[in-house]
């Protein structure tokens, strides 16, 4: 997600905001949940109507699984060398 709003910027162990990482994923230092990649995309789906709300182009599950599968390698906790 993108890391525009301070109150969805994760933390640091010492408090600093996460240059990477949204609050959802990671607070004090550490991932807020041990999950796959595979499982974050489909327990970020859950919130896709959310999304949808205030998107100026609505995405079907199947289009935001495939967006997700193409974005999140490219993301610092699951980049593929």
């Amino acid at each position: 997600m993108p890391l525009s709003n301070p109150e969805e910027v994760g933390t640091e162990k010492d408090g600093t905001p996460s240059a990477d990482y949204c609050i959802y994923c990671y607070k004090e230092g550490d991932f807020t949940e041990d999950i796959t990649m595979e499982e974050c995309i489909d327990k970020c789906v859950q919130y896709l109507s959310d999304y949808n709300e205030h998107a100026e182009e609505k995405l079907t599950i199947d289009q935001a699984k495939a967006m997700m599968r193409e974005t999140f390698p490219k993301l610092k906790r699951w980049r593929r060398s």
